[in-house]
């Protein structure tokens, strides 16, 4: 598919039950590449009780399952892979770990030279944009400019976080990044989650990569 695609991230806190039917409704809307199973304050046993429930319901839609973090509850649940961001040793040591089967993803670092260096490791997508801020309308500045940067220069795929209006995948689909996040944007919708989903893949339809020659 030679345009962006969709890369969901899940709320910060959830019921698992409720979450999974909203996942199957998510689905029914269109493509998405990658579910983060994000629960940044949650314990290892919790974290992998949710993903048990939740990597099989990612995996039948056909996305990749990615924890947050936890690598342990990552490889317990059977999930496709893990996104670190808490240090360039537990990046290389999540590479070490888990490729070449499994999916290591990062991201959030504050220099460029930063995730370079990250990128150097052998990560499958570099991530911008701040998963623990509260959510604005519009992408932040740094985040397209980060964005826009990488996939002009570099090979390793990138993911952008869009803000919290399913309009803002437009600014960030312009980046030229291969995975446009949201969170928010589906989750909160006015509407059916499916409905927004399928929104969301119509933005990303109207932004396709260069041809390259």
């Amino acid at each position: 598919m030679n345009r962006p695609r969709l890369f969901l991230v899940t709320p910060p806190e959830f019921d698992t039950s409720d979450l999974a039917a909203k996942l199957e409704k998510a689905f029914a809307g269109g493509d998405i590449a990658c579910v983060l199973i994000y629960m940044p304050g949650a314990a290892t046993k919790d974290i992998q009780d949710a993903a048990q429930i939740l990597v099989p319901v990612v995996q039948e839609g056909g996305a990749a399952a990615l924890v947050y973090r936890d690598t342990q509850a990552a490889g317990r649940s059977g999930a496709d892979g893990v996104h670190v961001d808490t240090s360039l040793e537990d990046v290389k040591l999540a590479v070490e770990s888990f490729q070449p089967e499994k999916i290591v993803g990062t991201g959030g670092t504050k220099l460029k030279h930063d995730a370079m260096e990250w990128a150097e490791t052998g990560v499958d997508y570099i991530f911008f944009g701040k998963l623990d801020l509260d959510e604005r309308e519009a992408a932040h500045d740094r985040t397209l400019s980060g964005a826009a940067w990488w996939a002009e220069l570099f090979e390793t795929p990138c993911v952008a976080l869009a803000g919290n209006s399913l309009e803002t995948l437009k600014d960030v689909a312009a980046t030229g990044a291969d995975f446009v996040a949201v969170k928010d944007a589906v989750w909160k919708s006015d509407g059916d989650i499916s409905n927004a989903v399928a929104a969301a893949n119509r933005i990303l339809e109207e932004h396709p990569f260069p041809e390259v020659e």
